[in-house]
């Protein structure tokens, strides 16, 4: 591998590193800092909450499985999925 390609692989793990850190903080600020009254009402997917669900599916192991999916979609990451789509990128999720 010559070292353009080795370090434009590093570099896109590096990217990827720091997309589920922001993950990862979306999701803890959102459990800090909801009260009682928002956790009982039934709410519709966010891209915290599936970003959350891929970033953990990825740390297992299915990293590759997971971006197979989001092209699937029409997507290079979560976040240019269009939200109606998030339940159904779920379901496929889930089966990793």
């Amino acid at each position: 591998m010559s070292k353009m390609n080795e370090l434009t692989a590093k570099l896109a793990e590096l990217k990827h590193c720091g997309e589920i850190l922001i993950g990862i903080s979306e999701t803890l600020t959102q459990m800090f800092s909801s009260d009682d009254s928002q956790d009982k009402q039934e709410k519709a997917l966010t891209l915290t909450d599936v970003r959350k669900v891929l970033a953990e599916k990825s740390r297992n192991g299915h990293t590759a499985q997971v971006k197979k999916l989001l092209i699937k979609y029409g997507a290079d990451k979560l976040s240019e999925i269009d939200p109606s789509k998030y339940a159904a990128l779920l379901a496929e999720v889930e089966v990793l």
